[in-house]
């Protein structure tokens, strides 16, 4: 079997979301093509040029990769961006916020009484 041969090939989808929008782009690769190897046949790379496949963080159905992995039939291949704010410290600081609010309800609740 060659590697042009139409049995070779499978089918995946790459994906990229933006704060606005979701790119998906379908994709026929080689059978033993490698996830990264996939986005960059996709040509999201020539769409979105601040993509760093290096640094990027990709996964397969919201699956972090560890290392580069053979993607399978169907795969959904999705490059994550990277997080504008440490969600912990989001969760933290909306604490903080909800705990000086109520704090200040109290005292004026105090100084009305």
């Amino acid at each position: 079997m060659s590697n042009s041969d139409p049995e070779n090939k499978i089918q995946v989808e790459v994906v990229y979301p933006l704060p606005d929008e979701q790119k998906v782009l379908q994709v026929k690769v080689e059978k033993g093509t490698f996830a990264k190897d996939a986005v960059r046949q996709s040509g999201l790379l020539k769409l979105y040029p601040e993509i760093n496949l290096d640094e990027a963080s990709i996964g397969i159905y919201s699956r972090l990769l560890k290392s580069d992995e053979i993607v399978c039939d169907g795969d959904r291949i999705e490059i994550y961006r990277p997080l504008l704010a440490d969600p912990k410290e989001v969760r933290k600081r909306r604490a903080e916020e909800a705990k000086a609010a109520k704090a200040a309800k109290l005292a004026a609740k105090k100084s009305t009484s």
